[in-house]
């Protein structure tokens, strides 16, 4: 099944992915979506088995039975979407803090460019955020600049969660050595998919903060980031990972 995919991890999100999907939906391009729910007190899921009801043929959903983490839910995603076939596999919050409509922009320089990843990028561009206090928009591009001195990857938005990976991607990185479950899982996979001298495009994006529900950001998952990053990158001193 050559197609796209769009992996999105849910954890109380009844407010937003009813709207998500459908937006999703009325896309020009036709995409695929994997719910992957936490089993939500919200029930969130429940309101996505009503949908797929109506998207019998573009819209799944699994359910784990417990939280465990954005990085897992993802990593969840995209071996389900490997085995079914998927040429192109994303991954996008449930919040509405990413554009549906940047799927097709992000879509298009893996598909018809020769890219393997593209990632909806916050900061290439300058500070494209919306609704943030400037505390966070600090924190946020502090943040991605200081992994950026660490790993020397050449991306500015280091911590982005909008990313459009073609398969090969996904099939090289051994995703059951992934060791970073919350925020710093997204600095994980670039620095993995960069190490292997992937063909990454930054793809300028526009963040609009949630208006529904509640962030899952936490200083657990803040710490994550910043201190995992360092061993992550003298780890990498010990392996060859020429393609």
């Amino acid at each position: 099944m050559a197609g796209a995919l769009v992996v999105i991890p849910t954890y109380n999100e009844i407010e937003n992915i009813e709207k998500l999907l459908r937006i999703v939906f009325a896309l020009r391009r036709k995409f695929h979506v994997l719910v992957v729910d936490d089993n939500s007190p919200d029930l969130t899921a429940l309101k996505v088995k009503e949908l797929k009801e109506e998207f019998t043929e573009s819209l799944f959903l699994e359910v784990r039975k417990e939280k465990s983490g954005l990085g897992t839910a993802y990593i969840h995603g995209f071996k389900w979407a490997l085995d079914r076939g998927y040429d192109y596999i994303f991954e996008m919050d449930a919040d509405l803090s990413h554009n549906p409509k940047d799927l097709v922009r992000l879509l298009e320089p893996v598909e018809e460019e020769g890219y393997d990843m593209a990632i909806g990028s916050r900061y290439k561009t300058g500070v494209n955020v919306v609704n943030w206090p400037m505390s966070r928009v600090l924190l946020s591009w502090g943040a991605s600049k200081y992994v950026r001195f660490i790993t020397r990857m050449k991306i500015n938005d280091t911590t982005a969660g909008f990313i459009c990976y073609h398969r090969r991607v996904l099939e090289k990185i051994n995703l059951d050595k992934i060791h970073f479950v919350g925020y710093a899982f997204q600095i994980e996979m670039k620095f993995k998919a960069t190490l292997h001298k992937f063909k990454i495009i930054e793809v300028p994006v526009v963040f609009t903060d949630r208006t529904q529900g509640e962030s899952k950001m936490s200083s657990g998952i803040i710490s994550e980031g910043i201190f995992g990053v360092i061993t992550m990158k003298f780890k990498s001193f010990f392996k060859n990972y020429n393609r």
